[in-house]
C-alpha cells in the first residue's frame, strides 16, 4: 500500500511542479511520477545542505515540490526538457 501511496503523490507532486516550470504539456503520468520520486530526493538533499527541515504533511510536500521543480529546471538546462 506505501508504494502506492508514494506513486500517488509522486504523480501529483510532479505535476504540480510541472504546472509552475510549463512543462506539463510535454510530461506524460509517467514522467511527472518519476520526476515526484525523484524531486523528493532531490529536495530533502537541498534542503539538508541548506540546513532546513520540513516539518508535517506539508512541508514534506513543499519540500517534494521544490525538489521536483529543481529537477525540471537541471533537465531544462541539460536540453533534455523543453
Amino acid at each position: 500500500m506505501s508504494i502506492l501511496i508514494t506513486l500517488i503523490v509522486g504523480g501529483v507532486c510532479g505535476w504540480l511542479a510541472s504546472l509552475v516550470m510549463k512543462t506539463d504539456k510535454q510530461m506524460g503520468i509517467f514522467a511527472n511520477i518519476a520526476v515526484g520520486i525523484v524531486g523528493s530526493l532531490l529536495g530533502s538533499w537541498m534542503f539538508g545542505v541548506l540546513g532546513l527541515a520540513a516539518y508535517g504533511m506539508l512541508g514534506h510536500l513543499l519540500m517534494t515540490v521544490v525538489g521536483a521543480m529543481a529537477l525540471i529546471w537541471i533537465l531544462k538546462a541539460l536540453k533534455l526538457l523543453r
